[in-house]
């Protein structure tokens, strides 16, 4: 059975590149299991979501002409 240290590894991996088959299942049948880990997944998501966010908030102010209110969000 994965323990929870390795499933945090491959929860925060996952954002990046792509799971084996074998990794996704284990890492499924460990969230089934583990309440604190799937809370854990969760905010991983939210974080890299909010993350790529402000990325495109970044790259589109950055196209913005200076003194046309681009640093207001």
């Amino acid at each position: 059975m994965m323990m929870c240290k390795e499933a945090t590894h491959l929860m925060s991996r996952q954002l990046e590149v792509p799971l084996t088959f074998q990794e996704k299942l284990s890492l499924k049948l460990h969230l089934a299991m583990c309440s604190a880990c799937t809370q854990c997944n969760q905010q991983f998501h939210l974080l890299h979501q909010t993350g790529k966010y402000y990325e495109r908030l970044i790259e589109l102010d950055a196209g913005t002409p200076p003194g046309s209110g681009g640093d207001n969000y």
